[in-house]
Parts: C-alpha cells; structure tokens; sequence
C-alpha cells in the first residue's frame, strides 16, 4: 500500500528535552538541517525556550522534533537501570567522513558512549547527544 491509503505518514521523530533549543541547536548543526519557519532562534538576543521546535531538509521535509519537559531522567545505556530506549541511525560513506563527522560531533557537545571505530565490518562509534539521546555514526555505503 502506498502512503495514505491505509498506512499512517511518518511526519518526524520527536525527542524530549529540557531545552528544546539547545538540543534543536545541535541537531541543526550536526546534520545540516534548517528550522521550521518560525522556530528560528530569537533575532533579538532575548533569551527564549520554546517547548516545541521542528528541524527540516533542505527540501522542507520535517525530520525532528524537539519536545520541552521538566524532567528527564538520563539515560544510563550501555550500563545502568535506564535503556536508550529510542535512538538515531547515522550513516557516512567514507572512513575520512567517519572521523570528521567524529571530530564535529565531538565540537558540538556530543559525548562517545561506545567506539567500535576498529571494526573490520561495520565501524560505528555511539554517542550521546547534550540532552542524553543516543545516536550512531557508522560507515555504510549506501
């Protein structure tokens, strides 16, 4: 069945935060995306936290959404009582890409939870994001 006949559109993920611009900040940067019109930071320099933001292709296809809550228990994954419970997949072509993509991960505020950059198969380095989310770098030439 195609979209919209019997199958429901997947419109975007969305992940909860307890600051919807700086984990929308980090995304936005870290995959080239662009926000909803609208939800682009405060040109006035007032600070601002929206409880909702959306991130785009450069085509306009919402990918992500950011979703305020008061609380949020860290995620504790790969050890520890609090599973990952949802993450991203991330994919790069080359090993070159792989690192620098590693490098601006890294700049942005992520932090390495697992490396298996060695990995003969499929190297892969699994990383929080500032709020916690996991999310996966690996190379697959797609």
């Amino acid at each position: 069945m195609e979209a919209g006949r019997g199958f429901p559109h997947l419109v975007q993920t969305v992940l909860d935060c307890t600051d919807a611009r700086q984990l929308a900040e980090f995304y936005r940067q870290l995959l080239g995306f662009k926000y909803r019109p609208g939800d682009e930071p405060n040109a006035d320099g007032k600070p601002e936290q929206p409880d909702w933001l959306v991130l785009r292709d450069t085509d306009g296809t919402n990918h992500l959404a950011f979703q305020l809550v008061e609380k949020l228990p860290k995620v504790t994954w790969p050890e520890g009582p609090i599973p990952q419970q949802l993450h991203l997949d991330l994919s790069v072509p080359t090993m070159d890409d792989f690192n620098a993509q590693h490098d601006r991960a890294m700049a942005l505020g992520a932090k390495v939870l697992r490396d298996r950059s060695n990995d003969p198969q499929e190297p892969l380095r699994v990383y929080a994001d500032p709020a916690g989310h996991p999310f996966c770098i690996f190379v697959s030439a797609h």
